[in-house]
């Protein structure tokens, strides 16, 4: 089909949200001169992208023709043709034959008996040709929503059309419902009606914080995340039931409190619930007790009093309420299946229209008959009303146990049940449960529920030691924006009065303040040493070693002499195991030590060793920055797309639960730098620098321009790169940082003066630097520096001392494991060697720009290269991609474990490796290496990498 269509200049929709990746396929489809036929289930959005995409080639197309079909209407003949045609009919009718002309005008008007099977092949005939004489004009846009309601004889006219309309200028664009769950092949039907080559495109769920951003679209924000949770969770992802549970909340006067369910619609109950009559009351209640329940079998409902479950469960799924389940009810582990409704709706659509005495006696026969501790006690107090102190007592017992299991987000819910049933007069307050439950959602990443639960608790407490543990919280959720909450802190001072252990969690809050608020590192490091030493006089161990870790990490950052022995202080016994393994802790600092150090080996196991252990504690804060630890470890070792996964893993997380979004995107920026798109590690990292700059945030505002400064080098802008990290020096020297390992932007900073022209001011940069370096035994900083002074060198003219010196940088950084700084110096080391001869070779450069799948970078080589016409030679390993993606084909076979494990496969690692780096066994790694040889037809690793050549090359 030939390319008739201008593609057209694309405005952002606002109305669509979440489709990017899929509007781009369909773009792409479009600008070829193909079709498009969208499909999902009801409510997903394929009436509004259809209506995006039609905006956008609208314009270009001479003639729109649109048809929108309804149930209602379906049983008319002729109905979407006369939609689709009979305002254009008239246009070219003319010159189509009489015996067209007649079936098409009685086709079109009604005015005379007429069908298929009167009136056939000329009415055939007649379609075909209007649209061949409208194409013939200029090009035709067709579009068709809700094809399930087309009706018959205007589909088989459509499909006879379609499948003839090969070399003209007309596209079709379609949208057909499908089921909830995927089905293979089951838009197939509709595709009759299309031509050959049409693109069908499923629409999938929205993620959680798209479906936040659509809320948020349509007025609905400014939801706790855990409200947010329960809605994704609730609505499947689906845009139109989202919304419609975002206007019920919205128009409720008492919104659910935390851990209630969501108010259902009206709307969606009779939408997912239209079936239920169909069942007898007993099955019914049978169901209401499995939407009760978080993973409810056949055989927990049969003890839960409902003897028939598995012939109502059976019937349920006869009629789309319940997936249907294996033959025998286990899944392929062994365990029996849980009963799964058929979309999340469904289960809770049945909860809100039960009554509250049949939802409580749902609870109460699963309180007895869990085997679960955590579930028995969850149903208890949910099948319980007033207060009750042996419930509460059982839900904080339960809240611990689920604590200890790794899940602080239930601990939380279930610390909230335990305080409202907490009586007045107990020996345990229900402000000292829900203060629990407000450190838990801290600990799970549930930020907003944590404030508000604090807040709640100082509306009415009078204990200081309540109130200053809920300042704590409050302090706490403002993250790095402590300037949000200025304020508190003379509240908190008050509250704490002359108590050691109180002052010494409000001293070190005040650590922090002065650090991020005052940008005073040696004022924080005052009020840290200040706080330990009221802690231990207190016996409070846990904030002792938090304010040790932090003042060790301030006299680091400082160039401090006495930071070893802070830091020794803070690893001493005896160690709280919670308080090691926070990101604020001992472990941590550690660990920043070690990769400043140059000890990457050590770094690595060390972060690995911490992100393990907050994982199976479910401490979501720590896991955001250690995932970021061990993607910074990755790239200083030149894992640059290991690296690159493992920063937007740690964004995500960040982006969901609000955690460190700032932070997030300068490192993100950095990996996108050095193993992605230089383009989006720009816009990462401005948006960082925005950030830190409105949050007040002075630390993070000298990384954020670092990273900023790195991103403008490699993108080619040497000017901007030099004002970005002008501004980071004059930031760090106001802070007091001297240790040239934390940002590591001064050799970026040297060799873009020398690019501007300033090797003075270069060489200036170089010396400071390197008198700290020296001081502190930065060994990879000297190593950098000596590769920028190398350039300086080379601008005065001192070609034979610029080789020597990049020669000597290479090696060493080689030897201390810096791949990608390594690759740097070696690419240096071709450029001026090519400077001096006229010719040169960049093939060992280009060689280890490959191994660390450093693609910015390996793109501004071959761009030199090619200018100096010096060739690159072909590897026969990978040519530096950023992820498998762009080198291995039939990549969408691939599951994402398979993607990663095919990528450090190209890097050269061993199955071992390849479990430690993804956390996996390596019988896991095994089994996957075979699910990726069957996907691919191959047999070895060394196909994987022949077939990345292959693709190279271009074979």
């Amino acid at each position: 089909m030939r390319r008739d269509f201008e593609e057209p200049v694309r405005p952002r929709s606002e109305q669509v949200i979440g489709r990017e990746e899929l509007l781009g396929r369909a773009r792409g489809q479009l600008s070829r001169g193909g079709s498009l036929l969208l499909h999902g289930p009801p409510g997903i959005g394929k009436s509004t992208v259809l209506r995006a995409i039609t905006a956008e080639y609208a314009e270009s197309a001479r003639t729109v023709l649109r048809c929108s079909a309804t149930e209602s209407e379906s049983h008319l003949p002729f109905l979407a043709l006369v939609d689709l045609l009979g305002l254009v009919a008239d246009e070219v009718a003319d010159a189509l034959p009489a015996p067209q002309q007649a079936a098409l005008e009685a086709a079109l008007t009604g005015r005379a008996e007429s069908s298929l099977h009167q009136d056939g092949l000329a009415l055939r005939l007649a379609v075909l040709s209007v649209l061949r004489a409208l194409a013939a004009k200029g090009p035709v846009l067709l579009v068709a929503d809700d094809l399930q309601w087309l009706d018959a004889p205007s589909a088989e006219l459509l499909a006879f059309a379609a499948r003839r309309l090969g070399g003209m200028p007309v596209r079709m664009l379609g949208a057909v419902r499908t089921g909830t769950e995927p089905k293979e092949q089951e838009h197939d039907p509709y595709l009759r009606a299309y031509p050959p080559e049409t693109l069908a495109l499923r629409l999938p769920p929205l993620s959680r914080p798209q479906v936040s951003e659509l809320l948020t679209a349509r007025g609905y924000g400014g939801l706790r995340r855990s409200t947010l949770r329960d809605i994704h969770h609730t609505s499947g992802g689906n845009p139109l039931f989202a919304l419609e549970i975002g206007r019920a909340l919205a128009e409720s006067p008492t919104p659910p409190r935390p851990g209630e369910p969501l108010p259902v619609p009206t709307s969606l109950r009779a939408l997912v619930l239209s079936r239920l009559e169909l069942l007898s009351d007993e099955a019914r209640q049978t169901l209401l007790v499995a939407s009760a329940g978080a993973r409810p079998t056949q055989s927990l409902l049969e003890s839960a009093g409902r003897p028939d479950a598995e012939a109502e469960i059976a019937l349920a799924a006869s009629l789309g309420l319940v997936a249907a389940q294996g033959p025998d009810g286990h899944g392929p582990d062994g365990q029996e299946s849980a009963v799964r409704f058929a979309h999340p709706l469904v289960s809770a659509a049945l909860y809100a229209q039960a009554t509250p005495q049949d939802r409580r006696a749902a609870h109460a026969a699963l309180s007895t008959a869990a085997s679960e501790p955590i579930e028995r006690a969850r149903h208890l107090a949910l099948a319980t009303t007033g207060t009750d102190e042996q419930v509460a007592a059982r839900l904080s017992e339960a809240a611990a146990l689920a604590r200890d299991r790794g899940a602080p987000s239930v601990a939380a819910q279930l610390g909230l049940l335990a305080a409202r049933h907490t009586p007045a007069d107990s020996h345990v307050g229900a402000d000292e449960r829900r203060l629990r439950s407000a450190e838990d959602a801290l600990t799970s990443g549930e930020i907003d529920l944590a404030r508000e639960v604090a807040r709640d608790v100082l509306e009415r407490a009078a204990d200081p030691a309540v109130r200053v543990r809920a300042w704590m919280v409050v302090i706490d959720s403002a993250g790095q924006a402590m300037a949000d909450v200025e304020a508190v802190f003379p509240q908190a001072l008050a509250d704490a009065g002359e108590d050691p252990r109180l002052l010494a969690l409000v001293r070190y809050q005040l650590a922090w303040r002065a650090l991020l608020v005052e940008g005073a590192m040696g004022k924080g490091r005052e009020e840290a040493a200040r706080a330990a030493r009221l802690a231990a006089t207190a016996g409070d161990r846990s904030t002792e070693l938090l304010a040790l870790s932090f003042q060790a990490q301030m006299e680091t950052l400082m160039g401090h002499p006495a930071a070893p022995a802070t830091l020794e202080k803070a690893l001493a016994e005896p160690q709280d195991l919670r308080v090691a393994v926070d990101h604020n802790g001992a472990g941590a600092t550690r660990f920043r030590w070690l990769i400043m150090s140059d000890q990457l080996t050590d770094a690595r196991v060390s972060i690995t060793r911490l992100l393990g252990e907050v994982r199976r504690r479910g401490i979501v804060e720590s896991e955001v920055h250690f995932l970021r630890g061990l993607a910074e470890t990755e790239l200083r070792s030149g894992h640059c797309g290991r690296a690159l996964d493992l920063a937007h893993e740690s964004l995500r997380l960040a982006r969901d639960t609000g955690i460190g979004e700032a932070a997030g995107n300068m490192f993100t920026s950095l990996a996108e730098a050095a193993g992605g798109d230089a383009h989006r590690a720009l816009v990462l990292a401005g948006d960082a620098v925005r950030r830190a700059e409105d949050d007040g945030d002075l630390i993070y505002l000298s990384r954020a321009l670092g990273a900023l400064g790195h991103a403008q080098l490699v993108a080619g802008d040497a000017a901007g790169t030099v004002r970005s990290l002008r501004r980071a020096r004059e930031s760090e020297q106001r802070l007091g940082i001297s240790d040239p390992a934390r940002g590591r932007w001064h050799g970026d900073l040297a060799e873009a003066l020398v690019l501007v022209g300033e090797p003075a001011e270069a060489q200036d940069v170089i010396t400071a630097t390197r008198e700290h370096a020296i001081r502190l035994r930065r060994a990879s900083v000297l190593a950098v520096l000596d590769r920028a002074e190398a350039l300086v060198k080379a601008a005065t003219g001192q070609h034979e001392a610029a080789v020597q010196q990049l020669t000597s940088a290479q090696d060493r950084l080689a030897q201390l494991g810096y791949g990608l700084e390594e690759a740097r110096a070696a690419f240096a080391l071709a450029r001026l060697r090519a400077e001096q001869s006229g010719r040169g070779s960049y093939d060992e450069a280009a060689r280890l720009f490959r191994r660390c799948r450093a693609m910015p970078w390996l793109r501004q080589l071959e761009a030199v290269a090619a200018a100096s016409a010096a060739p690159v030679a072909a590897s026969s390993a990978v040519s530096a991609p950023t992820a498998p993606e762009s080198v291995l084909p039939h990549l969408d076979r691939l599951a994402s474990t398979e993607r990663q494990v095919a990528a450090l496969v190209l890097e050269g690692a061993t199955n071992r490796e390849i479990a430690a780096r993804l956390f996996i066994s390596v019988k896991t790694v095994e089994a996957t290496l075979t699910r990726v040889y069957r996907k691919l037809g191959i047999r070895s690793r060394v196909d994987i990498v022949r077939l990345a050549a292959g693709r190279h090359r271009g074979d």
